[in-house]
């Protein structure tokens, strides 16, 4: 552990040489330094270099606890995970916990290497039925993990968990099991997805599958939306990255206002519904 917060301490003295390391997670002023960092990473052209900008979402909410999310460049998502009586505590909280998320992925141990492609292999062989022998197969899971981890060498855990976000929204919403029923190979689509990233036309088309899957077994989107609100709030309690859950809620969210949209322009909003599902399962 102390190994660790040396690493960090130097990160942070070559990444912000202005700031003290040991007062950088105890100043308030955690949401510009949040800014400063990816700022200086730009400079150094070292990742996301097309996309800049710190985005923060506080949710709508009368009184407290108000709840506040970051995005950093790349698509990463935080939150707060302390009870916050205020909006500008919930964004700080919000910053506090992209930021040391953001340093701990400058480590050496956070990037993409042989080493820790062989242990995430092993660790994901032990949490299934695999064997270390999938791992040279793409046709099975553990194969095509093996695939996206080399096909990523060299790429910090932020920078992969944007591929890694695409492909859980792609089994979730069932496009994986399509693929494979047309005889794609598992490299194919991992070859094919790898050039895009995750944005308003993909989750447009996820939403469409929605809307059928709504017409198919009515009541479904409501349901998952509630799934995806709690899956939210559990993950952002806990501290963990949420872009997977927060891209659910987003898609789900859009294939129900285009549901009540069209045959009714008094149809309650995004938020509406999103605040309704969230009653719904508390």
């Amino acid at each position: 552990m102390d190994r660790t917060l040396e690493s960090l301490r130097h990160i942070i003295a070559q990444v912000l040489p202005h700031r003290d390391p040991a007062l950088v997670f105890k100043d308030l002023n955690v949401v510009s330094m949040l800014q400063e960092f990816w700022e200086s990473k730009q400079q150094q052209r070292a990742a996301f270099p097309s996309e800049g900008v710190v985005v923060y979402e506080s949710l709508p909410s009368s009184g407290p606890p108000f709840v506040s999310y970051v995005t950093l460049p790349g698509g990463s998502c935080f939150g707060n995970f302390q009870y916050c009586l205020s909006r500008a505590e919930a964004r700080r909280d919000a910053a506090k916990v992209a930021l040391i998320n953001s340093l701990f992925n400058e480590l050496p141990s956070r990037r993409i290497t042989k080493e820790f492609i062989m242990e995430s292999v092993q660790e994901a062989v032990a949490s299934t039925s695999g064997t270390l022998d999938d791992a040279d197969d793409p046709s099975t899971s553990i194969g095509a993990y093996h695939y996206m981890l080399e096909s990523n060498m060299g790429k910090t855990m932020l920078e992969f968990q944007e591929l890694m976000t695409i492909f859980q929204l792609l089994h979730w919403n069932g496009s994986l099991k399509a693929l494979r029923e047309t005889k794609c190979s598992r490299q194919e689509v991992i070859s094919y997805y790898s050039q895009y990233s995750l944005d308003e036309k993909m989750r447009s088309h996820m939403a469409l599958d929605w809307i059928m899957k709504e017409r198919e077994s009515p009541g479904i989107l409501s349901q998952e939306l509630r799934m995806a609100l709690r899956q939210l709030e559990e993950a952002r309690k806990a501290g963990q990255e949420l872009r997977f859950y927060k891209e659910k809620k987003e898609i789900l969210s859009l294939a129900l206002t285009q549901i009540y949209s069209e045959p009714d322009p008094s149809s309650p909003s995004d938020d509406q519904l999103s605040l309704a599902a969230l009653c719904g399962y508390h």
